[in-house]
């Protein structure tokens, strides 16, 4: 697949987010053309440290503007769409689930409906979430066994445009896949709210961790180059055979809060007692197994999470040292 990429035309929305800047820097990489959608700019992000402004075609624009995306389709002759722009914060969700519903929702069926009207299309990748499964009792979630049923407004937005996405395969035959990746950790998230860099600023700065809801509920953790190589693999491994499939990139490997804090805070050499908050809108328990990744894509994770932690904090600690103390 060396050359796969090779004159390709990329469009990727929500390309200098934390997952799009890692997808848009391998794609530079290996020479495809690469369509920027940015809504929003992303200071310190890993798009802006790799200078991928001046490497890639940048678009001003919003998802939920249908007729600049398909005017971005037909004008650049658009033949891969990552679709990854969202609102992707749970509590945001919760603050403003109109905006997390046109975002995730109407940004995706926008995406989809220009790939449809496009004659040029020949790969639409829809990143939707491990939140789309909502609550099951029995874990890991696998995609031919669990269903889609999103409770809280983060997750029924991509429950919806999971949904959406194999609507538009089995109705129009959109030659369409889905993500649906757990957790993503790596240097470059800039969300502080997520548990990897909120945990690392906190300590950073020697203040508390801070475990919401309950230190037991599992989560799975996926090193942010591996998800990206994942995204990569299914768009050279799609074929009409598994156009409209779901893919779950996980590394079904649960860890708790309390221990993902721990195993933090030991490599940091930080002693600094956790602080519980409590109340919340998710789910308790979330993993997710790759083994049809694995079996279909020839993905499995590269870095387990000590590994991926090793590469992560370094990068925060530099980031915030350039920030200064508080």
């Amino acid at each position: 697949m060396d050359n796969f990429w090779k004159g390709k035309k990329v469009f990727i929305t929500g390309a200098n987010g934390f997952l799009g800047s890692y997808i848009t820097k391998a794609l530079v990489g290996k020479n495809a053309q690469v369509f920027s959608l940015i809504y929003d700019d992303n200071p310190g992000s890993i798009f802006d440290e790799e200078g991928l402004w001046d490497k890639t075609r940048i678009i001003r624009g919003d998802v939920r503007d249908l007729n600049l995306m398909g005017k971005v389709l037909k004008e650049n002759q658009i033949d891969t769409i990552f679709h990854l722009a969202a609102q992707p914060i749970v509590n945001q969700s919760v603050d403003d689930p109109l905006e997390t519903f046109e975002i995730n929702i109407q940004g995706t069926w926008n995406i989809l409906e220009a790939a449809k009207k496009s004659n040029k299309i020949e790969r639409v990748i829809v990143a939707s979430s491990d939140k789309a499964y909502g609550h099951h009792d029995m874990l890991p979630y696998r995609e031919h066994t669990h269903s889609l049923k999103g409770i809280y407004p983060y997750e029924v937005s991509k429950s919806c445009a999971d949904l959406i996405s194999q609507s538009y395969y089995r109705t129009f035959k959109l030659p369409v896949c889905i993500t649906r990746c757990v957790n993503l950790y790596g240097p470059g998230d800039l969300k502080m709210n997520r548990i990897m860099p909120n945990t690392i600023k906190r300590l950073y700065y020697n203040e508390p961790p801070v475990i919401r809801d309950t230190s037991e509920s599992l989560r799975d953790y996926v090193f942010i180059e591996d998800a990206a190589q994942g995204y990569l693999k299914l768009a050279e491994k799609m074929n009409p055979e598994i156009h409209g499939h779901a893919f779950n990139f996980a590394a079904n490997s649960p860890l708790s809060v309390l221990e993902v804090i721990n195993l933090i805070s030991r490599e940091m050499n930080k002693k600094i007692e956790p602080k519980i908050i409590t109340g919340g809108f998710d789910i308790l328990h979330q993993y997710a197994s790759y083994e049809k990744a694995k079996n279909v894509l020839g993905w499995m994770p590269k870095y387990g999470f000590l590994e991926g932690i090793k590469k992560t904090i370094p990068w925060y600690v530099n980031y915030f040292d350039k920030l200064g103390k508080k």
